[in-house]
């Protein structure tokens, strides 16, 4: 076999089969209107591309051009970054059951270009859409003043079902889908595993430790 010339170096890197079993260093996260590189230590913007019903990452100058909620109408729409509680709401059991939903935790929002809420859950399959009776979802909504300030495709009522209660908060949607990658990347047998519940818990903490409690009247 012919080697190289001498005094060749080789590069450095894996060779053989060491090429498809080392791990590969983390993609530059890129904003998907312009292709600009995101800095990876600080959160970047999200926008709703309504149409795909879809995330989409962004840089801020695009995310404030693009956003048809600041602008004119079109397909995309900012992703705001308020949380809000409602320790008042009253969706009881008979509502939580009524959802017929198979796990602990799940959010609604409300999607305009179907012009109705709409319901997931995280499951080993990712996001999973459950189709309550219309009755049902109204119950819940109806159950608290946070429905009421949903903003339509980028905010959603997050609810879970912990120790005998309901949590229930208002949060960006892309909170929500990270839920639900995370939930995906965990989950171990039927009802999740430990490690799953273990990273609930945390960001439900960390939704607890940014949200405000909603003034108003009750609905």
């Amino acid at each position: 076999m012919i080697g190289p010339p001498s005094g060749t170096v080789r590069p450095p890197g894996p060779t053989g089969l060491r090429r498809f079993t080392t791990p590969r260093p983390p993609r530059e996260e890129r904003c998907e209107l312009c292709g600009a590189a995101l800095a990876a230590e600080q959160r970047h913007p999200h926008l709703v591309d309504t149409d795909r019903r879809a995330l989409v990452c962004a840089c801020g100058p695009c995310a404030q051009l693009m956003d048809r909620s600041a602008a004119s109408p079109g397909r995309f729409r900012a992703v705001p970054g308020r949380f809000l509680s409602d320790p008042d709401h009253r969706i009881d059991d008979r509502a939580w059951e009524s959802l017929r939903i198979p796990v602990s935790v799940a959010f609604f929002f409300h999607n305009s270009t179907l012009d109705r809420p709409v319901v997931l859950y995280p499951s080993p399959a990712g996001a999973t859409e459950s189709e309550p009776d219309e009755e049902a979802w109204r119950s819940v909504l109806d159950a608290t003043r946070l429905a009421a300030r949903l903003e339509p495709d980028v905010e959603a009522l997050l609810l879970r079902r912990h120790q005998g209660r309901t949590e229930c908060f208002l949060v960006p949607i892309d909170l929500c889908y990270e839920l639900v990658g995370r939930m995906r990347l965990h989950w171990q047998g039927f009802d999740g595993g430990a490690e799953a519940r273990a990273d609930l818990d945390a960001l439900f903490a960390h939704v607890r430790g940014l949200a405000r409690e909603s003034q108003g009247s009750r609905p």
